[in-house]
């Protein structure tokens, strides 16, 4: 290496440091250092974690990882059951309380990458996140590695979410064009009537390209709706759905919706199992017929 580039690495790492807010005790004006909230993010984007993984996969000592994993135990965060593999092990399970700890955390570091990105435009971000994954490549990433990302909608995205929507329920399921037109509506309204303080939109990102969607919308000042969750087959068994519900209902929390409630069909069983995994519950059936063929509607909600 030449005798320039050590130093220029280093002025990088000194920036970038500041400029992700890396330096100070606490992380987002949180309660939790950096390598604690980092913690908090394995923990919950994670199947079943185990400290061992954690520690190995985070570059921890063990015991300084069994410290945290203890502080969050006494804080009512984590649970820890054994492992139906191997009695030896135990897995580690954020409670409901470590859910809602690391939600604004999670939000919290999304709202300061956007706010980065802000002053910057479309092709300038592109070449950022270009640089940032040749840094990544050359020092030692796995270069097949893909990463899960939610991020808000770009230009493009509605009509992917409408043509997804549309051309997979099709293929998998039977629906007709009527279906793909409710989608439609759905998402020209929301964009037509959009209140940012109340709404949103995620957007699912694997390995670069979307992979999953999801909306959140105003029913009334206590109800929210959550709609047009998707996860691609190419996806499916990633976490994704769990994800993306758990980042909707996180963010409907925070704006002080009493209850979620969203519709469904009886047929789509993995939706169904990720929102009764989430605490919703069923709370009414009906037989219809909107398209295309007969199937069971079902509306289920979640008291926050």
């Amino acid at each position: 290496m030449s005798d320039s580039a050590v130093p220029a690495i280093r002025a990088f790492n000194r920036f970038y440091t500041r400029q992700i807010g890396v330096l100070g005790e606490a992380h987002l004006n949180s309660p939790f250092s950096l390598t604690e909230a980092r913690v908090l993010y394995e923990l919950a984007h994670r199947e079943l974690p185990t400290a061992g993984e954690i520690a190995r996969d985070l570059g921890l000592d063990a015991g300084y990882l069994s410290r945290i994993l203890q502080r969050f135990q006494k804080r009512h965060l984590l649970a820890r059951r054994r492992s139906a593999k191997d009695a030896r092990r135990s897995i580690l399970l954020l409670t409901k309380a470590g859910r809602a700890a690391f939600a604004p955390l999670d939000r919290g570091a999304a709202r300061q990458v956007a706010a980065m990105l802000r002053p910057l435009s479309v092709g300038e971000r592109t070449r950022l996140v270009e640089a940032m994954q040749t840094i990544e490549r050359l020092l030692g990433a796995p270069a097949a590695e893909a990463r899960l990302e939610l991020r808000a909608p770009r230009p493009g995205d509605m009509g992917w979410v409408i043509e997804r929507h549309g051309r997979l329920y099709g293929e998998e399921h039977g629906w007709d064009e009527r279906f793909e037109r409710l989608v439609a509506r759905v998402v020209a309204e929301f964009m037509e009537k959009f209140d940012a303080r109340r709404e949103r939109c995620w957007i699912a990102d694997y390995g670069g390209r979307p992979v999953g969607s999801i909306f959140l919308v105003r029913h009334t000042d206590e109800v929210a709706k959550l709609r047009l969750l998707l996860v691609e087959p190419s996806a499916r068994g990633l976490g994704v759905g769990k994800r993306l519900v758990a980042e909707c209902v996180g963010f409907a929390r925070e704006c002080g919706y009493k209850t979620v409630t969203l519709w469904t069909q009886s047929m789509l069983a993995p939706a169904r199992h990720i929102y009764q995994a989430a605490g919703f519950r069923l709370v009414k059936e009906e037989r219809h017929s909107m398209f295309g063929s007969e199937m069971t509607g079902e509306t289920w909600e979640l008291e926050l």
